[in-house]
Order: structure tokens, then sequence, then C-alpha cells
């Protein structure tokens, strides 16, 4: 038996006995770790029997898209099963990995978790759609070891600036799914608008869920859209998303910003402002003045019921708060909150901002979370432009809080991974997907390294993966949302998933383009790149 084992660079060119087959160095994605070809092939036909140990998460997953994808029925038999998957905690396989072994007698997948099980799914459809012939399925006898590189592989959806509706989040986790994507990071409210039942507060959407009208054709814009906006997702909805998600082993971690960006919640609620004044949710996108007023304890009240809701029905260990671009000007105006900061000895209002935010991170911590927030919760102020008075804070963010880095300084990520921080890379330069193709083209986002050059090895750790982040100002319909996130999330999960020295380019292209056919044939609309021709 002539064996090829492909693990390093690309060779989607590579000609061989079985090359008239597919494999899965030419066709997965992301691509697998180490790719071991051999002689031979098997046969799927309109029939496969399986035999599933532990695995019954992903039964029904399987043979709902074995029956809708292909036309084949997948029955239950233990007898010389055409398709094995075993789940065993002992094997020697990290929790996301899997071992897939294609022979000519049948096929074996080995994990040691039902999500590497899954994973390893998701290779065997993708290998079937390639090996199509008529009403059989032709797969190259291969074996393929894989596991990701990062363990956090995010998308992130803004649905505070624009509502899209469940049945957009399903196609979304499907495609999410499909390429080993684990965290789907929901953006539910800003200050554009307020997307989730709180019972507690039904305010919260009656009124912070609707805007009279929305800004138009850039930031300076003043022209508008000329009619309402509203929407949010009903608990109900959420526990069906939330459903579907786990089938997927996609974790839901909800962002509920504060304690800026809280226009909508005041214009429900003044008495949670500063100044308590009424406002209505804005139709102007951007950083807006009125801020949760953190030093009431009626308000602290106010946010802790909203957050222990939401981990209620989000089930979730982790928690997102926001913590970014936070206007201090009514808190400067407040003759309440100067006393506060001078009583407390602070340096600037930031130190506010971060008293309050190590006071809800124990309080998360105590429901059984972690706490996550944008990178200004390390106490540093990204926008110079803003004209707040800020000044080097004196206290510090807790370490039990895990940081999703956007924006500032590089080597400051690498600071806060080397004091021990859990991070998360998203730096607006190859993750914001809301930014033109022009500034973050195909190719700059598959280039994009989460840990950054010079990082002390032992620090790397702390780099738990990266996020890329579909921010909504600008995309009112569902198709805007398509073309800005396709293909380049595809990249971005190979960047997830793939070591860099099993990255190539040109290999990847090759891999994607029958991806974006198959998505454009699902309704999708996908940035046409020339490389893609």
């Amino acid at each position: 038996m002539k064996k090829f084992i492909l693990s390093l660079g690309c060779l989607c060119s590579f000609v061989f006995a079985s090359a008239t087959l597919p494999t899965a160095e030419t066709v997965v994605l992301p691509k697998p770790a180490s790719i071991t070809i051999q002689d031979g092939s098997f046969q799927i036909g309109n029939v496969l029997t399986a035999h599933l140990k532990k695995a019954k998460n992903v039964n029904a997953y399987l043979k709902q898209g074995l029956k809708s994808n292909f036309g084949v029925e997948l029955k239950s038999s233990s007898k010389n099963p055409g398709l094995l998957i075993d789940v065993n905690p002992k094997a020697d396989i990290s929790p996301e990995g899997y071992s897939l072994n294609i022979t000519k007698d049948g096929i074996q997948i080995l994990a040691s978790t039902e999500a590497g099980a899954f994973y390893g799914v998701q290779s065997l459809l993708q290998l079937m759609k390639a090996g199509k012939n008529g009403n059989t399925f032709q797969l190259a006898c291969q074996q393929v070891q894989d596991a990701p590189r990062f363990s956090w592989r995010s998308f992130m959806l803004d649905e505070a600036r624009y509502f899209h509706g469940e049945d957009e989040v399903y196609k979304l986790l499907d495609v999410m799914a499909e390429l080993k994507m684990n965290v789907f990071h929901w953006h539910l409210t800003d200050d554009a608008g307020w997307r989730i039942e709180i019972k507690k507060y039904p305010l919260l959407t009656e009124v912070g869920g609707k805007r009279r009208d929305t800004q138009i054709g850039g930031w300076n814009s003043e022209e508008t859209m000329g009619k309402a906006h509203e929407g949010f997702y009903t608990q109900a909805q959420v526990k069906k998303i939330l459903a579907y998600a786990k089938e997927r082993h996609i974790k839901v971690v909800p962002e509920i910003e504060m304690p800026g960006h809280a226009s909508a919640a005041i214009a429900a609620y003044p008495w949670l402002g500063t100044k308590n004044e009424q406002i209505e949710v804005p139709v102007k996108f951007g950083k807006h003045y009125h801020t949760f007023n953190v030093i009431d304890p009626k308000v602290k009240g106010f946010l802790k019921d909203v957050v222990a809701e939401v981990i209620d029905l989000f089930d979730t260990d982790v928690i997102h708060i926001g913590g970014d671009e936070v206007r201090f000007t009514h808190w400067e105006e407040d003759m309440a909150m100067n006393t506060y900061k001078n009583e407390k000895g602070f340096n600037s209002f930031m130190d506010i901002q971060i008293e309050f935010t190590n006071e809800m991170s124990r309080f998360i911590e105590k429901k059984g979370c972690s706490m996550m927030g944008w990178n200004e919760i390390l106490g540093k102020n990204l926008h110079a432009s803003d004209n707040i008075s800020f000044a080097e804070t004196s206290t510090s963010v807790a370490p039990n809080v895990v940081v999703q880095y956007w924006s500032g300084d590089i080597k400051d990520l690498a600071k806060a991974a080397e004091k021990g921080y859990k991070l998360v890379n998203s730096h607006t330069s190859a993750t914001y997907l809301d930014y033109g193709h022009n500034q973050i083209t195909l190719k700059s986002a598959y280039s994009f390294n989460p840990i950054p050059k010079g990082m002390p090895k032992e620090a790397e750790k702390n780099i738990v993966g990266l996020g890329c982040q579909m921010w909504g100002e600008w995309t009112p319909t569902i198709q805007r949302v398509h073309e800005q996130t396709f293909p380049r999330i595809a990249a971005l999960a190979e960047v997830g998933w793939t070591d860099l020295d099993n990255k190539n380019y040109d290999c990847f292209v090759k891999r994607l383009k029958p991806l974006t056919e198959e998505w454009k044939e699902r309704g999708i609309t996908v940035y046409p790149y020339a490389e893609l021709d």
C-alpha cells in the first residue's frame, strides 16, 4: 500500500493514484493538521449504516445533514457499520480534536469529546460534497489527525444597531459550525437599541427596542432612513437559538453593554443616567454621552438584575459587559460623581469605571461565570480625540476577567498577557468585518496572527484565540451583513484553527472557491474577490 503524508504547506496540485478523488488536503476548510493519503476508496450510497458510541448529540445533526444535503439515510447498526463514531474520554486527543480514518471497509471518527466528533463529522460532510458522483459519494482512503490552534474562535453579530431576526441567526450558526467556529458573540444592547427581553424591566424592549429613524450615509451624514426601526428577541426565541447553537457545539456569549453605550436603556428608564433626563433612542450612530450612573446603588442593582437574568437564560460560563468607549462627560459635570471620585482618592473617572467593573466581575463570578470586556476595562483611554479628562488610573481590573483586545498599541496586549490576563485578539486591523474590503482584504485577514511577534513564549498561552466582528451601523439588510462577512469569515476561521506552518493562502483560495459557490446557492451574498473567479 502506498501512503502519502501531507502535513506542511500546500500540495493541492499533488498527483497520485487517488488524485481524482477529493482529499482533506484539497477540500476541508479549515485545513486539518495532518493528512495521510492511502490507495483505494470507500463509497457511500443512499444508505449509510452507522454506530455512534457516546455521540448521541452528533447523531441527530448527522442524520439530518445527510438526508437534507445528500439524500442519504443514516441507519443505526453496530454490526460492520460503514461509519463508526467513537467518543472515548480516555483517547489521547485534545478536547476539540479528532481522528478521521477512511478505509476501503468504512469510516471511523475517534474523539475524546462530542465536540471533537462533531468537527470530524464536518470534515466528512465536506469530503462527501466534493466526492458526489451521481447518487453515490466516492471518498479517497485517508487518515486525518486534527485539532484547533486556539480554543476561542468567535464570530460577533451586532444586532443592537439593526435587528435581523432568528432565521438569519440560524443561517450564520450553520456556517460557523461548518467552519468549526465555536463562539457566537451576540451584541444585543447599545445606544441604538436594546434587543433582548428582560422580564423584570419590560420598558427596555418596549421603549429601548425602537427608534424613530436611523442615520444613513456614513458617520458625518445628516441623511436618515425616514422610517422607524424596531425589534427584539423574546426569551423564548433566545432559548430556541441557544438549543440550535448547542447542537452545533457553539457557545453563545451575550454582550450587555455597561457603563457606556447606554442610551437605549436610559431612554427606557431615565433614572439610570447621571442626568436623570428623558432622552430618545438615538437616531445617529457613534459614541454618546449618556452613561449609567454607576455610583447609584439603585442603578447597580438594576445592572445586576439584568446580568443575573441574562446568565440564567443563557446558562453560559461567560458574559460580555462591553466596557468600551465610555464618555465621561456627564460624570465630569455631576457634583455627586466628583465628590465620590475625590473621597475615593481616584486619579481619574476611569478609576470609577474600573471599580464598577471589578464589582460586576465579582458578582458575575458568584453566578458561576467569567466576565469579559473590551480592552478599555484595563484602564487605558483609546480615544484621545474624545477630549475627556484622563489621568493615569490608580486602580486595576481584577485578574479573573477575559479581555477582548480590539484597539490600541499591540504591545499593550502583550503586557496584559504577561500579567496573566486571558485575551481574545480581535484587533481592528484584521478582524473588523464592517471595514471595507479594500481595508481588510481576504488575504490580509488570512495573514492575521493572534499572537503578536516578540511576545514571551510563556505568555502566549494567555492568548486564547480570536474574534471577528460584524458591527452593524451600516448594514441595514442581512444582504449587507453577508457581503461584509463572506468570504472573510472563512479566512479568519482558518486563522483560528490551523497552525501557522500549515497555512498557505493559495491552497486556502482553492478550497474556498467551491464553498463560495455553495454559499451563493444558499442565498448568501458573497463579496466578489478576483482570486475567487
